[in-house]
């Protein structure tokens, strides 16, 4: 059973910063990508940053030079280092898993965690 585990959400001040933490079950290495989604009241979810294995890193626009993910191996974590936050990254944060078996696009999913950005 795999399993996704987020930590790290709260409330923050606008301009200020957050680190979301994401232990996998086994090794990060094992997903052929691993990224952060989220999804705000109202809106669908979104892809924030994702980063292939062996690849760079990518962001959405509206994050860009302000979000970093990042992966450690050794501890099957995946990071993603939020500064310079705004209240409209407000949102419940997913980290996402992918895997490709045989052609086939399998996603695991964390529970969730929320962030929350006041003015």
């Amino acid at each position: 059973q795999v399993q996704l585990v987020e930590s790290g959400g709260g409330l923050v001040q606008a301009g200020g910063s957050l680190r979301l933490s994401c232990a996998t079950s086994g090794s990060i290495f094992s997903f052929n990508r691993m990224g952060w989604y989220r999804q705000a009241p109202g809106k669908q979810r979104e892809l924030v940053a994702a980063v292939i294995s062996g690849g760079i890193p990518d962001y959405v626009d509206s994050v860009k030079g302000r979000f970093t993910i990042s992966r450690d191996g050794a501890k099957n974590t995946v990071y993603l280092q939020m500064n310079s936050l705004k209240p409209e990254d407000t949102a419940v944060y997913y980290c996402n898993g992918q895997r490709r078996i045989y052609g086939v696009i399998r996603d695991y999913w964390g529970q969730g965690t929320q962030v929350t950005v006041s003015s």
